[in-house]
């Protein structure tokens, strides 16, 4: 390991180690949302992650015992990041009924809401965490959930309630502070990353990527200020304009930027039909898309990596992810 002492590390619940035996996939069963059929009022396949996972063990890729299992991010967790005054408004059902965009989630209990809601984010936000630290030991990782990227450190919304990618970063820069220095954020969900822009809006250590459907939410002006590199998309662009669009502008930031570490938001609510993304990319151009971001980033140029599944509101998603991913190891760009 790098520059870090393990007396440094172990300060960091969020982080842990794993044997040889397991892969850098991060995932809890406490990762899925579902309760009194609430779930269904929103688009978004609230066990998208644990079917992931199972498309994964039926290829026989990995088993329960070679997944890496993170810890909940407590409250002293997120307020590296988050203020007290945001974590503390989390504590009313209404204001979480808001950054979900479910209105009838403000009729429940907020203990309810806690336990079937944001505690599955919370474990998600710290298997984020933890996905920086394995990255760094293995060259990459993937979390099975997490990229939350409408969070940022004082405001949530659009299904997302903490800044996991902000809290991703500045863990590395707090624990790794030798070691890394610069980090890329390559953002290709549907929708503008707008939480973790406004949060490292004048910071010149973190360069952002953001291809995103411009027609379509957040519409955040001033987060776009933090963007260096913009890409942004016209309703129903199609697979041949993305991948081109994705090989030149990702060859650009790369040779400008020199990252020592990627996060990369891999949102499938790109694919044709997506309710809110509004794009028209094909399953194969999701799977071409992650494969042109690992071979230029860990085959061209040996960067640590962390991807994050993000948004993608579709039942079929879940079996694209897990494509991705499995064509990954196919070609040799992860392994155990």
């Amino acid at each position: 390991m790098a520059s870090s002492s393990i007396d440094e590390l172990s300060k960091n619940p969020l982080y842990k180690d794993i044997t040889p035996h397991q892969w850098p996939i991060i995932y809890s069963s406490n990762y899925n949302i579902g309760f009194l059929y609430m779930e269904k009022l929103h688009p978004f396949d609230s066990s998208k992650w644990g079917s992931i996972i199972n498309f994964l063990q039926q290829a026989k890729m990995i088993t329960n015992d070679t997944i890496v299992t993170p810890n909940e991010a407590t409250t002293n967790d997120l307020l590296l990041v988050h203020t007290k005054h945001y974590l503390s408004s989390l504590k009313w059902s209404i204001q979480v009924a808001r950054v979900l965009e479910v209105p009838l989630v403000a009729m429940l209990p907020n203990f309810i809401v806690q336990w079937r809601i944001l505690k599955p984010l919370r474990y998600q936000t710290g298997g984020t965490v933890l996905a920086g630290k394995l990255a760094l030991e293995r060259g990459w990782s993937i979390n099975i959930g997490g990229g939350f990227h409408h969070c940022s450190s004082d405001s949530g919304g659009g299904f997302c309630a903490y800044a996991d990618i902000t809290l991703l970063i500045i863990n590395l820069f707090t624990y790794y502070s030798n070691q890394i220095k610069k980090v890329l954020i390559i953002d290709l969900d549907a929708h503008q990353g707008n939480g973790y822009e406004r949060d490292f809006m004048n910071d010149d250590r973190v360069y952002i990527m953001d291809m995103y459907n411009r027609q379509i939410y957040p519409h955040d002006h001033q987060a776009k200020n933090a963007i260096r590199c913009k890409i942004e998309l016209e309703n129903y662009t199609n697979d041949k304009i993305y991948l081109r669009l994705l090989h030149i502008n990702l060859e650009k930031c790369l040779n400008e930027f020199q990252p020592n570490f990627i996060v990369y938001n891999a949102g499938t609510d790109i694919l044709q039909g997506d309710p809110l993304g509004n794009l028209d990319i094909t399953p194969e151009g999701i799977i071409i898309r992650d494969e042109i971001v690992f071979s230029k980033c860990i085959r061209e140029r040996n960067i640590p990596i962390v991807m994050c599944t993000s948004g993608g509101y579709q039942r079929t998603n879940a079996r694209i992810i897990a494509d991705s991913i499995l064509n990954l190891f196919k070609k040799k760009l992860i392994s155990c």
